[in-house]
């Protein structure tokens, strides 16, 4: 079960824009993401490239904490807002609820919940 502070540091490195970072850093070996009722990636290793992969695709992102982070024992919500700036200049943005079930300090589980149609305006706005 993570504490409050550990929970903290690894928003805080996300807030700053290291996500790849973030994910050597604090996900387990074997760590899982899960996009809505996707199959899961599982691995750090493909988590960070599928990480790197998507922000390649665009020129930068500049990301947001919506609301307080909330911590229950191994279970952890948090609220995101992405905004992304497309290599043409414009920007979109992406809201989500990260649910995690860490282990200890580490993230094992992590599944996104969001409105597909975000990225379907994102994709027809690009």
């Amino acid at each position: 079960m993570p504490t409050r502070e550990t929970v903290e540091a690894f928003v805080a490195q996300v807030l700053s824009g290291e996500h790849v970072e973030a994910i050597r850093d604090w996900y387990a070996d074997a760590a899982s993401m899960q996009e809505n009722q996707a199959p899961p990636r599982v691995g750090r290793e493909l988590l960070m490239e599928h990480e790197r992969q998507a922000l390649a695709r665009s020129a930068g992102v500049v990301t947001e904490l919506v609301s307080p982070v909330i911590v229950e024992g191994d279970r952890v919500a948090i609220h995101w807002r992405f905004t992304f700036t497309s290599k043409s200049g414009r920007e979109t943005s992406f809201e989500e609820i990260a649910w995690q079930e860490w282990r200890g300090d580490k993230v094992w589980r992590e599944q996104f919940f969001y409105d597909p149609a975000q990225m379907q305006r994102a994709t027809a706005t690009v």
